[in-house]
């Protein structure tokens, strides 16, 4: 969706600057992008969104590959591959009080929209015994808007914000404890949610073929 929106913004301009009059086009001040294909190195932040438990994945700096290809008119397809380093709190559900917190852990969140509308899986290596808590791998939904700066040749600047929607699910012993001693979700608290979690990247290119 990022896509779209960014190719319709610079349709828009394009199809002002050929109306302009006074300008031959080999005098105008635009210039057409005249690659349809790029490679991208972005870095960047990941704001993840809260949750009540504070067992799910945080933000943290984040960085990816993207590849673009532009199929026509306002249309691109896009293959991106995104690594956060981010770090969640671990809990035993058995356990009361101080003893339930098995402290911050570093882990490593990864995003994969697979197409232009921004569809793709997210995945984390969360696991830390005894917590019960999984992420799984969770549909995730992209969009969010971009600028890119192409001062010629074959390199390019870009600065992309990007939402990641995904759904999360705390384990079932967040809620049963046997030993009736365990840290508990509060009561009414949904097992799955949906979180929104922002991204701001800033990326260098590389344009090829026409």
């Amino acid at each position: 969706m990022k896509q779209i929106l960014g190719a319709v913004a610079l349709a828009v301009v394009a199809t002002s600057a050929g109306a302009q009059v006074g300008h031959l086009p080999q005098n105008s001040p635009y210039r057409d992008v005249e690659t349809n294909q790029e490679f991208t190195f972005f870095g960047g932040h990941y704001s993840a969104g809260g949750d009540v438990l504070g067992v799910t994945p945080r933000g943290g700096p984040m960085f990816g590959i993207r590849y673009e290809k532009h199929l026509g008119g306002p249309a691109f397809l896009m293959a991106r591959w995104s690594h956060v380093n981010s770090e969640r709190n671990a809990i035993d559900p058995t356990k009361a009080g101080a003893a339930a917190q098995l402290g911050r852990k570093n882990v490593s969140l990864n995003i994969v929209p697979i197409i232009n509308l921004g569809v793709g899986v997210a995945s984390c290596g969360c696991t830390v015994k005894p917590d019960p808590y999984k992420f799984g791998t969770p549909f995730a939904f992209s969009f969010g808007s971009g600028l890119r700066y192409v001062p010629g040749g074959r390199f390019q600047l870009r600065v992309d914000w990007n939402d990641y929607l995904y759904q999360l699910k705390y384990p079932t012993q967040y809620y049963s404890n046997t030993t009736g001693t365990g840290t508990a979700a509060p009561s009414g608290q949904a097992r799955s949610f949906w979180k929104n979690n922002g991204a701001l990247t800033i990326g260098a290119s590389l344009l090829f073929f026409q």
